[in-house]
Parts: C-alpha cells; structure tokens; sequence
C-alpha cells in the first residue's frame, strides 16, 4: 500500500482536510459542533486532527503543532504529542490507550501484526504481546490524562470505524473530552456568552495589554443588607451581579473579579475595533448597568433608591493582564498602577456618579464622543483630591488624576 508522505503541521498553519472525501466530510462534521477529535486512515495513520482540539492544546493561544500521515503510535506523533503546551507529557499515556484500543487495530492488522509492531514507538510496542483483536465496532476510553498547567486533568473518549455507503471502513474517528459527565459540563455552560469565553481564552497568556478599566461597586451596602434578610440580599446582589455582568458581555468587555457586590471590568483593544472603541464601550458598559438598577431594585422590592452604583473608569495603557486558573475557578485580572488608580476614582464616585479619567475620555474620536453624548475636545476636569468626596487613599495615591463626571 502506498502512504503519503509524513507532513509536520507547525503551530501557525492548519491542518488540510484528508485527500478520502469521506474522511474530508467527517473532519468539516466534528468542525462544525467544535469536537476534539483525530481522524485516521484504515492503516491507522493519523490523517486529521480538528482545529478545537489543536487550539485547546495550545491553551487556547495557538494550534498545537501535529505530525500527520503516521501511526497515531509512532515515535513521530508521540514526541509531537509530548511537546504540546496541554498534552500527554509522556510516552506512557499512548501505552495505556493502546492497552485500550490495541483490540480493535489489531483486528485491522489481521495477519500483519509485525508490521503493526514496526509502526510504533518501540516504548509501547512490547505491549501489543498480549493483545487478542476484537470484532467491536466501538470502544470507549476511560483512562488518560494529559497536563494542564501543572495540573493532571483525566480525559476519556471513543473510538469507532467510519464507513462509507457500501459499508466498507474508510478510517478511524477518535473523540475525547474532559473525564466530566455532560450533566455537569451542561449546566455549567447554561448561559454562557461564547464572545466572553472567546475573549477570556484571548486573555489566557499573561501579558502587557492596552485597556479600558472599569470599577464599580455598590452604595452603602453594609447599611443595606441590615434592612433585608439574608435571602433577600443575597437574592438583590445575585440580581446585581447577573445584570452587571450581561451589560459588560453586551459590550464587548472580560469581567474581571467580583468582590462581595463590586466589579471589575476590562475592555481591551485586542477585542474591540480600536481604542476609542474600548473606551466607549466601557462608558456604555457603565450606563447600562446604572439604567438596569431600577429594574433591580423594582424586582428586590425595594426603593430604586437604595441601589445605587458607582464608576470609576481609566485608561491602562500598559497594564498586565491575564488568566489566573486554580482547581476551583478561572478568571482574568489585571495588575498595574492605573489598575489601582481606577479603585481610587471608583470610590470618589460617591452618589451613584460615573467619574472617567481624562486618559479615559481623550482616547475617545469626536465621533464614539458623539455617540454617547461626551465632547472629549470640550470638557472640563478636576483633580480627584480637589473633589469634595475624594477619599484619603485618594489623596494619597492618585491626587493628580484628572477626572470628569459622564
């Protein structure tokens, strides 16, 4: 049998659709629903590995670089494997998934064992002696991990045939996930916005990244909360929290931490269509969430009053953000001076008022101005220790910002 020629596939290139045009249509199907998989040939050469997949073994910042037209066993595809950013790591995951599914390729190398065993990588081989071929169509993989920062994180999948019309076995799909049930994963993904997810896995590689800042935090919370019940504040603050969040989605912005009833926003230009654009959007942002707090508080049963929210927004030009992941959570932050400097504009704010910065405002084009009623070329400014509610740290930390009411 002729074979094509092995093809490395570095990180910036993507992976060309297998020459069988039913492979080819089964690699454009798993594309489409965003599945990691690997698709073979009927020797059991790796012919197609799925953009997802290369993407999320690359931590979501580049493709993972491939060998294609080889043994998915061999010594070519395991150290292409190994040096992926999210991966096996070693040799000894491809033995415990030939263990697995050893059966079924053997059943397609009937009679051709040795040549089978010449095609893998000699660490493994030996664990095809005691090996018998089955006639399944399908078998699934239970076992596995690969490396995630630091971190072992269980997968499992399947592997099945792929025929054409006439029956006749075209090649080999194999389909991993995550080791976690789908009545997990599910419900966790329930109104999730695809767009943040995207610009949360942007942000994934901690880096410099010019931004829009946005602080904001809820009035007299403390006295608030003494008036309620504890099921009934808790029930205003998830309001708070879910209506905040959707305005910062809405507008092209990463939501940062939550701290008790505060939020923290970024707006970077990498996600928007120029600076003046994440400048707006983060004033936009800011508006929307002040506008939904009478539909908050009407829905709390409360004085619309008595929710009253805060801005502090600012321009980072040079701030360091990134995503910090554990075992419990995910999220982005971002550390800097105008990080801090926007915490001490957002407490100035007192009285439910949206104070911007003017590195803020004058980043903004006479027209995104227009758009949301600001003149960035006629508007006056304060220093934030001249405004009778600057806080000390205020006047500590940041006392020569300029600052503006929108």
């Amino acid at each position: 049998m002729a074979y094509a020629p092995v093809m490395f596939i570095p990180a910036d290139e993507p992976c060309p659709l297998p020459d069988d045009p039913v492979l080819a249509e089964a690699a454009l199907a798993f594309e489409a629903i965003g599945q990691w998989a690997y698709l073979l040939d009927s020797d059991w050469n790796v012919v197609y590995y799925t953009h997802h997949q290369r993407l999320s073994f690359g931590l979501g910042v580049q493709l993972a670089p491939i060998e294609i037209n080889v043994n998915f066993f061999s010594t070519a595809s395991i150290n292409a494997s190994i040096a992926w950013t999210v991966g096996p790591g070693e040799a000894g995951f491809f033995g415990e998934v030939l263990g697995t599914i050893g059966p079924l390729m053997l059943a397609d190398f009937e009679g051709r064992r040795a040549d089978l065993e010449q095609r893998i990588d000699p660490q493994i081989a030996e664990q095809l002696a005691g090996i018998a071929p089955t006639d399944a169509e399908i078998i699934s993989l239970t076992g596995g991990a690969i490396g995630v920062l630091n971190r072992q994180t269980q997968i499992q999948g399947s592997i099945s045939r792929i025929r054409d019309h006439t029956g006749r076995c075209r090649g080999i799909v194999m389909q991993w996930k995550p080791a976690v049930s789908m009545s997990i994963i599910g419900p966790m993904a329930y109104g999730l916005d695809p767009g943040h997810l995207e610009r949360v896995q942007a942000a994934s590689v901690a880096t410099r990244k010019p931004a829009a800042i946005l602080f904001g935090d809820l009035e007299g919370s403390s006295a608030l909360s003494k008036t309620m019940s504890t099921a009934s504040y808790f029930n205003l603050v998830r309001r708070i929290v879910r209506t905040t969040d959707q305005a910062i989605v809405d507008h092209g912005g990463i939501v940062g931490r939550h701290v008790g009833d505060g939020v923290v926003a970024f707006f970077p230009i990498a996600a928007a269509e120029s600076e003046s654009a994440a400048a707006r959007s983060a004033v936009e942002a800011a508006r929307s969430i002040q506008d939904a707090m009478t539909t908050v508080a009407d829905r709390s049963g409360i004085d619309a009053d008595a929710v009253v929210v805060r801005f502090g927004l600012h321009w980072g030009a040079s701030v360091f953000m990134g995503n910090i992941s554990t075992a419990a959570r995910s999220e982005v932050t971002a550390l800097g001076d105008e990080v801090n400097e926007a915490a001490r504009i957002e407490a100035c704010a007192t009285g439910g008022r949206i104070l911007a910065s003017k590195p803020l405002v004058e980043h903004l084009t006479s027209d995104d101005g227009a758009a949301i009623g600001v003149d960035p070329d006629q508007i006056g400014y304060a220093q934030l220790a001249d405004l009778s509610t600057a806080t000390d740290k205020a006047r500590r930390d940041a006392p020569a910002i300029a600052v503006c009411e929108l």
